[in-house]
């Protein structure tokens, strides 16, 4: 679906509780919090928080604190994914009633590089199992995976804010994909399709890293009925090295007691006009910040030096 009808522009900030954030996360949070302040709209929390082996203890917390150190604080109440099993059941229901849903007990090694289990089916010639010729079983004699098939016609076209005009042929590239894992815990891609909808979510403001998401995310909104949302992809930051700053790197943390420092280099990395030195306080500093904010000025790869990042 188009984004045409939708309302006043809500964003939203949507971290997961694996770890603490570091500047690479100040960077999408502050650029989405910016979009949304600029445009006169809200800008709401999420905490998808439904990977629990992942999870960090105290991590969610610590997020909150951090935001609200930045100067960040969002309007209505968090949602908490870990809350939201009934909307997220629902949502395969329908994808069950619509014939769009597999059952899959293929192992990882056997899925293979493709990651798609009607490929590996084919490939390794296992007709006896035949996944994808049936439905979810209300029985399961073994741990499954719950799979959405993908037409073969479809493509995912969309106007990206940094990253410009896409064209995903997703039916070429990719079978399916998982909704609900084997572990019965429920995948990214539905639950934050679910929730986007859920909170009205007109306008995303992510990293580049998940723009490989998108196209499946756009294929669940179709088959679920949704709008989709507009969509901005914010380049990766990385360090001199070219390497992403990232949880699974060992990013560095941001450093809770310094949000006056942190912002203004996460300014610097989005290419923004830097505020006087006399403008010091993070208030003054978010403001500055929104009186002069221009998206096209934003790097097309982000950069920040060793001493930034600490």
């Amino acid at each position: 679906m188009s984004t045409a009808g939708h309302s006043a522009y809500r964003g939203r900030f949507a971290p997961s509780p694996t770890g603490p954030l570091h500047l690479g996360s100040l960077l999408a949070a502050l650029a989405s919090w910016l979009e949304a302040r600029h445009a006169g709209g809200r800008w709401l929390l999420r905490i998808e928080d439904i990977d629990p082996p992942r999870e960090q203890a105290g991590a969610a917390d610590a997020i909150l604190h951090c935001l609200q150190r930045h100067g960040l604080h969002w309007d209505d109440s968090v949602l908490w994914q870990s809350q939201r099993s009934a909307a997220y059941d629902s949502a395969l229901a329908a994808l069950q009633a619509g014939g769009h849903l597999f059952a899959c007990a293929c192992s990882r090694r056997e899925l293979g590089p493709m990651g798609d289990c009607r490929r590996g089916c084919h490939q390794r010639g296992c007709r006896q199992r035949g996944c994808h010729q049936r439905g979810a079983p209300e029985r399961p004699a073994s741990p499954y995976a719950l799979r959405v098939s993908v037409p073969a016609t479809f493509s995912a076209h969309w106007q990206d804010t940094w990253q410009g005009e896409q064209d995903w042929p997703l039916g070429a590239t990719l079978r399916d994909f998982v909704v609900r894992r084997k572990d019965g815990l429920y995948a990214y891609q539905l639950a934050v399709v679910v929730d986007d909808a859920a909170q009205g979510i007109t306008d995303v403001v992510r990293g580049a890293d998940l723009l490989d998401s998108t196209p499946r995310q756009r294929l669940l909104q179709q088959l679920l009925g949704y709008a989709s949302p507009r969509y901005a992809h914010i380049p990766v930051l990385t360090d001199r090295s070219g390497q992403k700053l990232s949880k699974q790197n060992l990013a560095p943390p941001l450093e809770a007691t310094a949000p006056a420092h942190n912002l203004r280099a996460a300014l610097a990395a989005l290419g923004q006009t830097a505020p006087p030195a006399e403008v010091s306080s993070v208030e003054a500093l978010l403001a500055f910040a929104l009186a002069h904010w221009e998206p096209a000025a934003v790097p097309a790869q982000p950069v920040v030096s060793a001493t930034a990042a600490h």
